[in-house]
C-alpha cells in the first residue's frame, strides 16, 4: 500500500511507480496513475500518491523515489555543459511533469539494477536517467503555474522574465495586455507571440491557470467558503469563477474539494 500523505519538500523528486494503480495528487492536479507511472516534481510542490490496487496481487506495490537536492543538481549542470538541457526540464518541473510510457520503460531499465551496482555506477545510471527524461518530447505538465514559484530564470529572456514576474505578483488583479506590452517594450501582438512561444498559452489562459491553481490550493488546505476563495484569487463574480474553474478542472470547486476530502477519509479508515 502506498499511503496518502499530502506533503512537500525542498528537494526535486523523481518517482517511478510499479505494480500499482490509483490516484496521483500533484498541486492542483488529481488524476489516475497506472503501472510504470513516472513523474518529476519541483521543489516545494505538494503531492501524494494513493494506491487502489495491485496488478500482481502476490507482489508488493513498488515506488522508486529519488530526492535531488537543488544545490547539487544545479552545481552539476553548471560544471558539465553537456547537461545544460536538464536546466529547462527542472524549471518545468515546478508544475510537475509526467513522462511517456516509452521513457518510463527506458528509465525502469536503468533504475531496477541500481541496488546491485557500486556507488559510482549508480551515479552514472542516475545521470543517464536524467538525460533520458530531458530528451522526452512527450512529457507534459501536471498542474497550473504556481503564483509563489520563482519565474526569473536568468536565461537572457529578459522580456518574458519581466512579464511573468509581473503576472505572478499581480495575478489576482486585472492585468491589461497594453501594460504588459509596455513593460516588455513590445507591441501587443509582439507580446502575444513571445508569450505563446514560451508558455504555450495566451496571457489570459496563463492568468486563469494561475488563479484556478491557487484556488485549488486553498480548497485543499483551508475551509474558507468558496466565495471568499474566488475573491481572494481575483474573481469578484462567483459565477464567472465557477465557470472558469469547471472549464479548467472539469469539475466544480465543491466537487474538487469533496474529492480530496473523500480520499483523506478513505485513507483514515484504512490506517
Amino acid at each position: 500500500m502506498i499511503p496518502f500523505n499530502w506533503h512537500y519538500h525542498n528537494e526535486f523528486e523523481l518517482t517511478l511507480t510499479l505494480n500499482s494503480q490509483g490516484q496521483r495528487y500533484v498541486g492542483d492536479n488529481i488524476e489516475p496513475y497506472e503501472d510504470g507511472d513516472l513523474a518529476l516534481l519541483g521543489s516545494n510542490l505538494p503531492h501524494t500518491w494513493m494506491s487502489q490496487r495491485k496488478l500482481e496481487n502476490t507482489e508488493p506495490h513498488v515506488a522508486h523515489v529519488f530526492w535531488i537536492r537543488p544545490d547539487w543538481i544545479h552545481a552539476v549542470i553548471d560544471t558539465l555543459i553537456e547537461l545544460k538541457p536538464l536546466k529547462t526540464m527542472l524549471q518545468e518541473s515546478n508544475r510537475g511533469l509526467v513522462f511517456s510510457p516509452s521513457t518510463a520503460k527506458a528509465v525502469r531499465a536503468c533504475v531496477e539494477p541500481m541496488p546491485g551496482l557500486s556507488p559510482a555506477r549508480r551515479m552514472a545510471n542516475f545521470i543517464e536517467v536524467l538525460t533520458i527524461l530531458a530528451e522526452d518530447p512527450a512529457h507534459r505538465p501536471l498542474c497550473a503555474p504556481r503564483p509563489e514559484q520563482d519565474v526569473v530564470r536568468q536565461t537572457g529572456h529578459n522580456r518574458i522574465d519581466l512579464t511573468l514576474g509581473y503576472i505572478h505578483k499581480h495575478y489576482e488583479s486585472a492585468i491589461s495586455l497594453e501594460e504588459l506590452a509596455e513593460l516588455a517594450a513590445l507591441s501587443v501582438s509582439g507580446l502575444h507571440r513571445l508569450f505563446k512561444r514560451h508558455t504555450r498559452l495566451s496571457v489570459g489562459e496563463y492568468v486563469a491557470q494561475l488563479r484556478i491553481g491557487k484556488a485549488c490550493s486553498l480548497l485543499i488546505s483551508t475551509e474558507k467558503p468558496i466565495s471568499c476563495i474566488a475573491d481572494e484569487v481575483g474573481y469578484s463574480n462567483l459565477s464567472h469563477f465557477n465557470r472558469q474553474f469547471f472549464a479548467i478542472k472539469k469539475q466544480t470547486p465543491r466537487e474538487f474539494r469533496g474529492s480530496f476530502q473523500q480520499m483523506e477519509r478513505q485513507f483514515s479508515k484504512i490506517s
